[in-house]
């Protein structure tokens, strides 16, 4: 999402080369989106292509540069294609190297990576030229790991147009229809209009806590009788976790609602009153920003790039943006909740505080130009 966001505003005046793995055999192996012409290596039948990408993408990087002199190679994640992108600026050492970090992975998942990768996995960061990091976590992150060029911030964003801040409606006509058309999707979805909503979107997976959200529920349901969770996303976990909610007779509470397409996730934040991840590791998080610009006030832990963008007012970090909840902490989460639900003050505070951070700080158009403002400082230096 992040490639096509920035490479899509970068306009007529970047064209670009992806060298990825297929994964899926259904995906053609070579297409254009936008300005970018998308290859893709191996045959999609399993993982392999991916093990295989570092070796394959240098190959064909190697070959296309021969063909059309590239002005700088664009490295995304210190992973297999980062390793890639290693192998050319080895062999093609002139060409400015940029390393983009968008790890989200918890750090015993990213320690065997890199003890997978050995030596390479360092020189991954000492070789670049330019790294970016979608947050502070992983800016300390490449220095820990030896990176002696510059580092700059530059995070993921959110598509405004598609999740739309939610302003005052121009008149209570306005309103009416806005109210009418979120009821009547609740009533698909099986949930009354007077039923409090709490969402995740979240692929189900262990880092992303949803384990503990639903732990967290009786708590929750305690307290306000009228609650239910939408998860929305599906992953390896989604048996277990409905085998946990079985356990726990939760079943009239939480609905599994699976993957969605990202236009579509708006109308699900549209119906929701708080949006809670308890991950145990972010790079960044923006399935929370995009509930931010949506108007849902968040609760998160204080875990990777999240502390960038919540903050809660009990550690007098500035305006309230959000709650922070313990990692593997049900008890921390259904409190964070319930306080959300039961404070209308502090919650209209959140949204209008998210709200705006999101505007200012997270808007895809001024990333765009940092990213830029990056690559042409770069070229013209190389």
């Amino acid at each position: 999402m992040a490639i096509k966001e920035i490479t899509d505003r970068l306009g007529d005046d970047f064209s670009f080369d992806l060298i990825c793995a297929r994964i899926k055999k259904e995906l053609p192996a070579e297409e254009n989106i936008g300005n970018v012409k998308v290859r893709r290596l191996g045959r999609g039948w399993n993982k392999i292509d991916k093990f295989l990408l570092p070796r394959r993408g240098f190959k064909l990087a190697k070959q296309l540069y021969d063909n059309k002199k590239h002005d700088l190679v664009w490295a995304i994640m210190a992973s297999f294609g980062g390793l890639a992108a290693l192998f050319f600026k080895e062999q093609f050492p002139a060409v400015p190297y940029v390393l983009t970090l968008q790890e989200g992975d918890t750090p015993a998942h990213i320690y065997s990576r890199a003890q997978w990768l050995g030596p390479y996995y360092g020189r991954m960061f000492k070789k670049a030229n330019f790294i970016t990091a979608i947050s502070r976590y992983l800016k300390d992150y490449a220095l820990k790991n030896g990176a002696n060029c510059p580092i700059k911030v530059v995070p993921n964003g959110v598509d405004l147009g598609k999740f739309k801040v939610q302003s005052s409606p121009a008149s209570p006509s306005e309103a009416g229809r806005a109210k009418f058309k979120i009821n009547e999707f609740k009533r698909e979805l099986g949930i009354k209009e007077n039923e409090k909503i709490i969402i995740t979107v979240s692929r189900l997976v262990e880092k992303n806590g949803i384990g503990d959200l639903i732990a967290a529920m009786p708590a929750v349901a305690s307290r306000q009788p009228g609650v239910k969770l939408m998860i929305v996303g599906s992953g390896p976990l989604e048996k277990n976790l409905k085998t946990k909610v079985k356990n726990l007779k939760l079943e009239d509470k939480i609905l599994f609602l699976g993957s969605v397409s990202n236009d579509e996730v708006p109308r699900y934040l549209a119906a929701a009153d708080v949006f809670v991840r308890p991950s145990l590791a972010e790079g960044l998080g923006n399935s929370f920003l995009e509930a931010m610009a949506a108007g849902v006030p968040i609760v998160g832990p204080p875990v990777g790039g999240i502390p960038d963008f919540l903050a809660d007012p009990s550690t007098g970090s500035g305006q309230a943006t959000g709650l922070f909840c313990e990692v593997k902490n049900p008890a921390s989460i259904a409190q964070k909740i319930i306080q959300i639900l039961d404070d209308e003050i502090l919650r209209q505070k959140i949204i209008a505080n998210g709200q705006k951070l999101v505007q200012e700080k997270y808007n895809w158009d001024n990333i765009a130009l940092k990213m830029r403002d990056i690559f042409n400082k770069l070229i013209d230096s190389g």
